[in-house]
C-alpha cells in the first residue's frame, strides 16, 4: 500500500489585495508544494471579525482573495480551496477545543498584545480567543505541516499543545501537527522602512507592492525604494535596506545573488533597474489571470463551493470522531 502523502493546511486572511510579501512569504511556496502534499487552503474570513469589519468589504475581499489565489497557481483541482465560514465544524470544534486551551496560553500570546495595541480591556473577545479557532482550523483536518512564518511558530506550539493535551484526555484523535518555516522569503520588509514587515496597513501605497500594480507603478515603487548609506551593492545587518531589496532580487530570480560581483562598481541604481524588470516579469501574469477571473465571478464562486463540499467531506466525520469521545453524543431519544 503506497504511503499517505502528508497533509499540509494554510490558512490567510481576506485582507483584499494581496502584496509581493504575501506571495514571496506564503503564497508562492503553497503553489510549489501543490505536488508534494496533499493540501487544505482556506480563506479564515472568521478569522477577519477579531476586528471590526463592514460586511460588503468582507465579502468582497475573501472573493478577491480566492481569486488571487488562483491566479498565482493554486489548482483546486490538485488542492482543496475553500472559505472557512463554510465549513461550520471549524467554529463547533473551536467551542470544543476552548475547554483544553488555558487561559493562561492564550494570555501569552504575542500577537494578542501587538495587535490589541495596549487597548486589551477594549478589543473583542474573538482577539484574545482566535488562536483557538486556528488551532480548530488545522487539527480538524488532521494536517502534518502548517507553513507559517517564524512569527507563527507560537501559535503551531499552541496547536501541539491542544492536540496532546485533547489525546490525553480523551484518547488518540488528532494528528500533532509542525510548522513548515521557510528559510528564505518568510519575511518581506517595507519598501520605505525595512525595520517593518511589508504591509498594506503602513499607510504608503508606496511601502509595499501591489500583484495588482501595473509595470510602470512597480518599476516607480522600485527605484523609489529606499536604500543605505554607501554604495556597495551587499547584504549586511548594517544595510536592512539593501539587504531586503537584495532578497526579493534573489527569491525572483531563483538564485543566490551573488550581487558583489555583478554589481561592482555600479551602484544601487543599477540593481533597481534590474530589480524592477525581475518583478515585473514576476507580478505581470499573476495581475492578468486575476483580471481574467474578476472579469467571471461565477468562476471563484463554483471553486469555493467545490472546495467547502470537499472540505466538509473530511470535517465531518472527525467531528462525530471528537463529540462521540468529549460525551456529547447519545442523548437523543431515538
Amino acid at each position: 500500500m503506497a504511503e499517505r502523502r502528508k497533509r499540509v493546511f494554510s490558512g490567510i486572511q481576506p485582507s483584499g489585495v494581496s502584496h509581493i510579501g504575501n506571495y514571496l512569504g506564503a503564497i508562492r511556496n503553497w503553489v510549489a508544494q501543490q505536488e508534494s502534499y496533499d493540501n487544505i487552503f482556506c480563506i479564515v474570513n472568521l478569522h477577519a471579525l477579531t476586528l471590526p469589519t463592514e460586511p460588503a468589504s468582507l465579502h468582497a475581499n475573501t472573493i478577491t482573495m480566492a481569486n488571487t489565489l488562483l491566479a498565482a497557481g493554486i489548482d483546486p483541482q490538485a488542492s482543496i480551496l475553500f472559505v472557512q465560514g463554510d465549513v461550520r465544524e471549524h467554529s463547533e470544534l473551536c467551542w470544543l477545543l476552548n475547554s483544553v486551551a488555558t487561559f493562561g496560553e492564550l494570555r501569552r500570546m504575542t500577537q494578542f498584545k501587538d495587535k490589541s495595541g495596549g487597548a486589551e480591556e477594549s478589543v473583542s473577545a474573538a482577539l484574545f480567543d482566535y488562536p483557538v479557532l486556528q488551532v480548530a482550523d488545522i487539527i480538524l483536518y488532521d494536517a502534518d505541516l502548517v507553513p507559517v512564518g517564524e512569527d507563527q511558530r507560537q501559535h503551531i506550539e499552541l496547536a501541539r499543545d491542544v492536540a496532546q493535551r485533547f489525546n490525553r484526555r480523551y484518547g488518540d484523535t488528532f494528528v500533532v501537527p509542525a510548522p513548515d518555516i521557510k528559510a528564505n522569503g518568510a519575511r518581506i520588509m517595507s519598501l520605505e522602512d525595512p525595520t517593518k514587515k511589508m504591509s498594506k496597513s503602513a499607510g504608503s501605497t508606496g511601502s509595499y507592492i501591489a500583484l495588482t500594480d501595473t509595470d510602470s507603478e512597480i518599476t516607480k515603487k522600485v527605484k523609489r525604494a529606499v536604500t543605505d548609506s554607501g554604495s556597495e551593492v551587499k547584504a549586511t545587518p548594517d544595510k536592512p535596506a539593501l539587504t531586503n531589496l537584495l532578497g526579493i532580487y534573489s527569491l525572483l530570480s531563483n538564485t543566490v545573488s551573488r550581487s558583489r560581483v555583478r554589481y561592482a562598481g555600479k551602484g544601487y541604481g543599477a540593481l533597481k533597474t534590474d530589480l524592477a524588470t525581475i518583478v515585473v516579469d514576476a507580478i505581470r501574469p499573476i495581475r492578468e489571470k486575476l483580471l481574467e477571473y474578476e472579469a467571471n465571478p461565477d468562476y471563484a464562486a463554483s471553486v469555493l463551493a467545490e472546495g467547502a463540499e470537499r472540505a466538509r467531506s473530511l470535517a465531518t466525520p472527525k467531528m462525530e470522531i471528537v463529540r462521540e469521545r468529549m460525551g456529547l453524543t447519545g442523548h437523543a431519544i431515538r
